[in-house]
């Protein structure tokens, strides 16, 4: 029971935290968008409770709630000519609105 980080995703995690040594990626689920849930990313500091998944000095911090969405899914980081950033790639994810920003399990 895990999540998984991309080398690229490792990559851009120790560059966005570069200065702030005890900080890692949040990810957490939330409600909202077309299909019911959507992801949520910002630089944080663990809590008590949190999940935290760490390789290669990258630190990736879940709180319960939202690993029961996320448990077995990768991240990773793409920088493309339309678009860049963080991607999960999620198992538990049944269908996704037209645009990509919100998913149901």
């Amino acid at each position: 029971m895990t999540v998984t980080l991309s080398d690229n995703a490792i990559t851009k995690i120790r560059q966005l935290v570069a200065e702030k040594p005890d900080a890692g990626l949040r990810v957490k689920v939330v409600g909202g968008g077309c299909s019911g849930l959507q992801y949520r990313m910002e630089i944080d500091s663990a809590k008590e409770r949190d999940k935290i998944f760490e390789r290669d000095g990258a630190r990736l911090i879940v709180d319960k709630k939202s690993f029961l969405y996320l448990n077995g899914s990768e991240l990773d980081y793409a920088e493309e000519l339309m678009s860049s950033g963080f991607r999960l790639v999620n198992p538990n994810a049944k269908r996704s609105c037209g645009c990509g920003e919100s998913f149901t399990v």
